[in-house]
């Protein structure tokens, strides 16, 4: 059961986690069981070699998880998380596309591919969310 009947409320409702607003993270879809959200790449993201930092990887990945599991079930927190990194991205955007594994009674799986706008494989993350109860 989908918590967010429209892009739109959210986005209202997520938009409130500033630190992935103020890093520029955007909602771009939601269903029922896929989350999109994108970042358009700036200086501010660069480490001192010129690279995107891991943290901003990391937090793209990790607000895309939220998204999702919070979709099919609100309260879920991250239990566990993990992140591999694959290919330093090369293209102006990242995208993260969040989709479901498992979906239990306590817990959930949801696996995060991110990749550039050049469609170059960046990181896979796979979050465990566990549901508090309402």
């Amino acid at each position: 059961m989908a918590n967010f009947d429209t892009l739109e409320s959210a986005r209202e409702f997520f938009y409130k986690d500033k630190f992935a607003v103020d890093t520029g993270i955007t909602l771009d879809e939601i269903t029922e069981d896929v989350a999109v959200c994108s970042l358009k790449l700036c200086d501010s993201h660069r480490n001192a070699y010129g690279g995107v930092m891991g943290g901003v990887i990391f937090t793209l990945g990790d607000f895309a998880f939220a998204v999702l599991s919070n979709q099919i079930h609100q309260l879920t927190v991250a239990q566990q998380v993990d992140i591999h990194y694959l290919s330093a991205p090369k293209g102006d955007k990242l995208i993260a596309r969040a989709t479901c594994r498992k979906s239990g009674r306590t817990s959930s799986i949801i696996n995060v591919d991110i990749s550039d706008d050049t469609c170059r494989d960046v990181a896979q993350f796979i979050g465990t969310g566990f549901k508090l109860k309402k």
